[in-house]
């Protein structure tokens, strides 16, 4: 696969974007294996739940654990594309669940991590957003809310990867808002992408069901001996 060719150029460096990175047969592979985990796995936040698999981020280092075998092909996968440093694999995958109206605050990845994001989606769809920093104190527009500058709307199909690096690591907050649909407009930045591969076109209401996503990624601080994090 050549990378480039799935660039979105209608955003700030670096978004990429393709569509179908894996078939249906693998994603319904990758619910059941989800749906598997024992609960004492998933961490429930106010917004979602998630699993840690290769170990747990932390300043001090991550405690490196192996990961699940059925996610091998996955990050194998990843890991071909050579997306990362030179010589650098995967070796952390994130999963977030994420129910109808549910979704994430606009944040930054932070140093804990290579500056490179992959990200696998399934099931539902979803729309992320990427907004221009705040810098200092927050200020209010005539006592409204606090007013970010959106620089791009990308629409996230089920069986998709999202690639991000560069920029949209590094300088731009990304989030999902909180709602139960999403409507299909010009802000859409790799709408022509969708279209062209048969998904979601302009005007269209798209209703959210549960989505799984698997962020691949790699943590450079690692260690295999314990380590005391509090």
């Amino acid at each position: 696969m050549n990378l480039a060719e799935y660039e979105v150029k209608a955003c700030p460096s670096t978004i990429y974007y393709v569509p179908n990175f894996i078939s249906r047969e693998e994603e319904t592979q990758i619910l059941q294996a989800v749906s598997n985990a024992p609960k004492p796995k998933w961490t429930q936040l106010s917004n979602r739940r998630l699993i840690n698999y290769g170990g747990i981020p932390h300043p001090k280092g991550m405690i490196a654990e192996t990961l699940p075998r059925w996610l091998d092909q996955f990050v194998d996968r990843i890991n071909r594309l050579d997306v990362f440093e030179p010589g650098t694999k995967a070796n952390h995958v994130l999963v977030n669940e994420y129910l109808p109206g549910q979704g994430i605050m606009p944040h930054l990845d932070g140093p804990l991590f290579l500056p490179t994001i992959t990200t696998i989606s399934c099931g539902s769809h979803t729309v992320l957003e990427y907004f221009e920093q705040t810098e200092g104190e927050p200020t209010l527009a005539a006592g409204g809310p606090l007013i970010r500058q959106c620089v791009a709307r990308l629409l996230i199909e089920p069986r998709s990867l999202l690639v991000v690096k560069h920029d949209m690591y590094h300088r731009y907050l990304h989030g999902i808002q909180e709602q139960d649909h999403d409507v299909i407009d010009e802000r859409i930045v790799n709408l022509v992408t969708a279209e062209a591969d048969g998904g979601a076109k302009f005007g269209d209401v798209l209703p959210r069901t549960t989505r799984l996503s698997l962020t691949i990624r790699h943590v450079p601080k690692t260690t295999k001996m314990k380590i005391k994090l509090f």
